[in-house]
């Protein structure tokens, strides 16, 4: 018995709590009800006139049986909210739906709905929902746009109902909320062929042989539809069950998306900022290569990696694609400046080992950050540089007096140690810098001197 009443006492102040909410929620026709009521009862007693008690009675009932139930039914009306969809590319829309139901044996009053979006997103949506029936749902919908990439709380979602009579409004708050994200614009890219590819095999030279004679054999075990000459009978023996033997597993083409993220590094704001075109062009690359069957990751100025998995931070098999993008889209989503000064980190990141094709986005640099990034063309395949100068995107053309000998100096440093290195005016299409990339990474390896990017 002891148990049971701090349970009963916190059950009693739960009621009292639940009048005091009520009676909270009673709007200015119950307020005015109730105090005209008393004061018709009031006016019965001294006056000793019963039919007057009556009206007063009724008058300040009224109010009170509205307040009761509306209190009742508020906890019997349940929310819920599904995103359409989920992950959006900034400029386009996407579509909230709300679904009320009424779980009670009683039908509601008048419904007010309210999601809470940020400004961004546009004004906050509102609805008005008739009597709906018990049992009933009901469900509505709007539609949410942002220019600006980035994740985007939607909620709580916040109902109020209201008594036939208008007597008393409550209002309700739901405890969940939805995320949605707004990922970078991604360009279609047209199918170029770089020379150093080596579609299918990474960098060509680097195929990673699983049988390499009796004592090296790496075996697996049987899958369904292996061919039967693959059994390995020793491996089988030993281990128990049927093993076959590792075919030769070439390494899937690589690619390493590196974007500069100083801040340093770029100035302006906005969705027509260079940072943002920088951020929509690794988009878009990472995509693209993706599509075509590379093995891709994400690298910043920081030395941070997408994804993370294994050593090398590289995509595993082609059935992780859509994930991979994914992930690094939702990293790119919320990407924002860094507060390095350098890209020795990056640097360090891509000098363990071959990197295949590198499309690097960069934004102001220095004779030395430019030397940094000219030493990263050794340890890949090939590689391919779009300079953005953020001042020359913070002006107004005619304001620009033309080529600044300064970044022509810092391409130089770039093309002299084997990047295609193109410069950024503001505005440009990345399809049409694409393809220029393209004829230039040809023309170099054409005329060359037998670099072996192949």
């Amino acid at each position: 018995m002891s148990t049971g009443g701090p349970g009963h006492a916190e059950a009693d102040r739960g009621d009292k709590g639940g009048v005091r909410t009520a009676l909270a929620g009673l709007t200015t026709r119950g307020r005015s009800f109730l105090a005209a009521g008393v004061a018709a009862a009031i006016c019965a007693y001294v006056l000793g006139q019963s039919d007057l008690l009556r009206v007063g009675l009724l008058l300040a009932v009224l109010p009170l049986i509205c307040a009761t139930v509306l209190f009742r039914t508020r906890y019997r009306v349940a929310g819920s909210r599904r995103l359409s969809p989920a992950r959006v590319p900034a400029g386009s829309e996407a579509r909230v739906h709300l679904r009320m139901d009424n779980v009670s044996r009683l039908p509601t009053g008048l419904l007010m709905l309210q999601d809470r979006v940020p400004y961004v997103l546009g004004p906050r949506p509102r609805f008005v929902l008739d009597r709906v029936e018990p049992g009933g749902r009901r469900e509505v919908s709007y539609r949410v746009r942002s220019d600006l990439r980035g994740r985007y709380p939607l909620g709580p979602l916040q109902l109020r109902l209201t008594d036939p009579f208008g007597m008393c409004e409550l209002t309700r708050s739901f405890s969940t909320y939805d995320d949605l994200t707004v990922i970078p614009r991604v360009e279609p890219l047209p199918p170029v062929r770089f020379s150093g590819e080596a579609k299918g095999y990474g960098d060509g030279r680097n195929r990673s042989l699983a049988l390499a004679g009796d004592d090296d054999i790496i075996p697996r075990g049987y899958r369904y539809g292996d061919d039967l000459r693959r059994v390995h009978w020793r491996s089988t023996a030993r281990f128990g069950e049927l093993m076959v033997r590792r075919e030769e597993q070439p390494q899937r083409a690589r690619c390493t998306v590196l974007l500069d993220t100083r801040g340093i590094a770029f100035q302006g704001a906005g969705p027509d900022s260079a940072f943002e075109w920088a951020v929509s062009g690794a988009a878009s690359v990472l995509v693209h290569m993706l599509e075509r069957g590379f093995s891709v990751r994400l690298l910043t100025d920081t030395g941070n990696s997408v994804p993370g998995e294994g050593a090398d931070g590289f995509a595993g098999a082609s059935q992780e694609t859509a994930d991979a993008a994914g992930l690094m889209m939702d990293t790119l989503a919320v990407i924002d400046h860094s507060d390095g000064a350098g890209l020795s980190r990056a640097y360090d990141v891509l000098r363990g080992g071959n990197e295949g094709l590198l499309v690097g986005f960069f934004g102001d640099l220095d004779e030395e950050q430019a030397a940094v990034a000219a030493k990263m063309r050794q340890r890949s395949g090939g590689a391919i540089a779009f300079v953005l100068d953020s001042e020359s995107w913070i002006r107004e053309p005619s304001d620009v007096p033309g080529p600044l000998n300064r970044g022509e100096e810092r391409l130089r440093m770039l093309r002299e140690a084997g990047w295609t290195a193109l410069a950024v005016p503001r505005g440009a299409a990345l399809d049409g810098l694409w393809r220029q990339a393209d004829r230039e990474r040809s023309g170099v390896g054409a005329t060359g001197s037998g670099e072996g990017l192949r």
